[in-house]
């Protein structure tokens, strides 16, 4: 399973581990990733995404999952949750 959040496009990150006599090693940094059921009010049940916690911050932040999908811009999110808000956007509309 990638390790990307669902709703950013949060990745891995490369960077060094600098030891004490300035050998230098090459890490990776994963995202902390959690998975979550996030309540959606407009599709009427809740959907199961893995974020990061900061993403989780943000979605609280605004109130609900709606909301943050709504406010944020396409090209911030992932496609999971760029599709996820056109269903979101057309149970509203209809």
């Amino acid at each position: 399973m990638p390790k990307r959040c669902q709703l950013t496009g949060v990745g891995p990150r490369a960077g060094r581990n600098v030891a004490h006599s300035n050998v230098k090693t090459c890490r990776r940094f994963d995202p902390n990733l959690q998975r979550v059921h996030l309540q959606s009010e407009a599709l009427g049940r809740r959907v199961p995404l893995r974020v990061t916690t900061r993403a989780l911050r943000t979605v609280q932040k605004h109130g609900s999952l709606d909301v943050f999908l709504l406010r944020t811009d396409d090209r911030k999110l992932a496609p999971e949750a760029v599709r996820l808000k056109r269903s979101v956007r057309k149970a509203l509309s209809g």
